[in-house]
């Protein structure tokens, strides 16, 4: 292809080529803008209002800056854009922004709420190690994270008691998400009958387990996590049983084995 002369198809070839490369180096925004959505409790904002709201109302409700009203347009506009709102103009002209299935997940208080799952994927101590991948390609450590931080992620966890409570709530929620789908539909619920005993492997608090245990009174379930993250959990419960222990060294035995995001 010579560089200093294109015909019209080269050169939309390369224009589409170059909109790829830009929507893929900026798509980072994206995820930017869900963490700033919840840390500024947009989702609550609009619930809160009861109707569609207007970039002004949303503006108030939030306290945002009046130098920053322009910048709260923008980062609405990405996150319609993302499909985490609606839009629309209303009768006398003005733009309303909605909440949609997505956004209502990103409400804290919601019982599905995936809120905490995203804060802590998106937080530096998550994403630090993404800038890492090259150098640990190019040696042996184990992941990025351990290059980024020195350890595992489980180690981190284990020494860093505000991230291992925030990595706990997120995969809780995580849990809680998936644990709805399998104790409602009922194929998912058929997977389980006539088992009455299972080990969670990498099982957090046990949100998982107590699900399936309430909707399975049959099923005596073990929670099989680290010793940090299993650490006075135990509750009055008799069919959980948390054991603080290393998946990779032993399981405790059972009739089945749940493994979620393996």
């Amino acid at each position: 292809m010579d560089p200093t002369s294109f015909a019209d198809e080269q050169a939309t070839q390369l224009l589409d080529a170059q909109a790829h490369i830009w929507n893929h180096v900026f798509y980072f925004l994206n995820s930017m803008a869900i963490k700033c959505a919840i840390q500024l409790s947009i989702p609550e904002a609009i619930e809160k209002h009861g109707k569609p709201i207007t970039l002004a109302e949303l503006s108030t409700a939030l306290d945002i800056h009046p130098t920053k009203a322009s910048s709260l347009n923008r980062l609405m506009r990405v996150l319609v854009h993302s499909k985490f709102f609606s839009k629309k103009k209303v009768d006398n002209g003005e733009v309303v922004f909605d909440l949609n299935t997505n956004s209502q997940l990103l409400l804290k208080d919601h019982p599905l709420s995936l809120a905490p799952f995203a804060l802590v994927i998106l937080d530096p101590t998550m994403t630090d190690p993404a800038h890492h991948i090259t150098e640990w390609l190019r040696d042996g450590s184990g992941s990025p994270f351990h290059v980024a931080h020195g350890r595992s992620i489980w180690e981190h966890a284990g020494c860093v008691t505000k991230f291992n409570v925030y990595f706990n709530q997120a995969m809780a929620s995580d849990a809680r998400f998936a644990a709805r789908l399998l104790t409602t539909n009922n194929d998912s619920k058929g997977v389980f009958k006539g088992i009455v005993s299972l080990v969670d492997v990498g099982g957090g608090d046990g949100t998982m387990a107590k699900a399936l245990a309430e909707a399975h009174p049959e099923l005596k379930c073990i929670v099989l996590d680290l010793p940090h993250v299993v650490e006075g959990l135990q509750g009055n419960e008799p069919r959980l049983v948390d054991v603080g222990g290393d998946m990779f060294e032993s399981i405790p035995s059972a009739q089945a084995v749940l493994l979620k995001l393996r």
